[in-house]
Parts: C-alpha cells; structure tokens; sequence
C-alpha cells in the first residue's frame, strides 16, 4: 500500500464538473493498492496516517496529528501511483492491484479512518476520471510505504 499524502488548507475532488468530495483543513491522501496488499497493510498505513505529527502546534513544530487538530481526510484512490517507468517509455502497472480487490481496500481504508476517529473522511468515486483540487498547507507532502509494499 503507497500513500501521497498532503496537508492542506483545503481540496475537492470533481467528475464531470461536479463536486463528490470536499475538505477544508486536513489530508489529502492519495491511496495506492498493491496485488499483495491485505488487510494487515491497511491496519498498518490507517495508524501511521492518523497519528502522523505532521500539524503545527502552538510552538510552530509538527507535532499534532490530523486527530489532534480535528481534521478532514479526503481519500482518492490512485493506482498509479504503482506505474513503474524503469523501462521504456510507458508506465507499466502490473504491481497495482486489480480493481476487484483494491475497490474494497479503498473502501475498508476510509471505513477504518473513520473507526479510528477522524471526523470527516471524504472520497473520490474508485475507477472514475477525477479532478483534484488541493491548496498544500507549507507545503508538506510525504510517501508512505507499507512495510510489505514492493
């Protein structure tokens, strides 16, 4: 499982011109389901996303996670974000996972962040072609690798 993950001020996904997900202060997370992927990489990257301290506090550190400061996550799945361009000229995405055990990865992700407590979870529409809108708070753009990640 891979995660680009973004702080931001706010984001929006739209298809067609139409809205279908939208936060103001919080995560984007673009998600990324590898063939292997399972629910234990799920549990893992839904902890490490939660409690990552990547919001300032009153001191102005990054010590505060999307819990702590009541943020919205807007998820939007990105297979790929598996395209692997060693070789030639066109990205290859045989290490992404296939859309019938990825969609209810995606799913289950944004069911499990909102277990954990995260007040808002936001998605994009799984296969669809997407528009995303994002203003980056710093900016802060990490990637996250789920330790059985290719």
């Amino acid at each position: 499982m891979r995660v680009v993950l973004q702080r931001c001020l706010e984001a929006s996904v739209s298809i067609d011109g139409v809205v279908v997900g939208e936060i103001e202060h919080g995560l984007l997370i673009l998600l990324g389901i590898a063939q292997e992927d399972d629910q234990q990489d799920l549990d893992w990257m839904c902890q490490k996303v939660s409690g990552l301290r990547i919001f300032e506090d009153d001191d102005g550190k990054m010590n505060r996670s999307v819990l702590d400061v009541d943020g919205a996550v807007l998820v939007v799945s990105q297979f790929t974000l598996y395209g692997n361009c060693r070789k030639g000229r066109r990205p290859s995405f045989v290490g992404a996972g296939h859309p019938t055990m990825a969609e209810p990865l995606v799913d289950a992700f944004c069911a499990r962040m909102k277990e954990i407590g995260v007040r808002d979870v936001q998605t994009g529409r799984f296969g669809a072609d997407m528009k995303v809108h994002l203003v980056n708070d710093g900016p802060v753009t990490l990637i996250i690798d789920s330790p059985n990640s290719l």
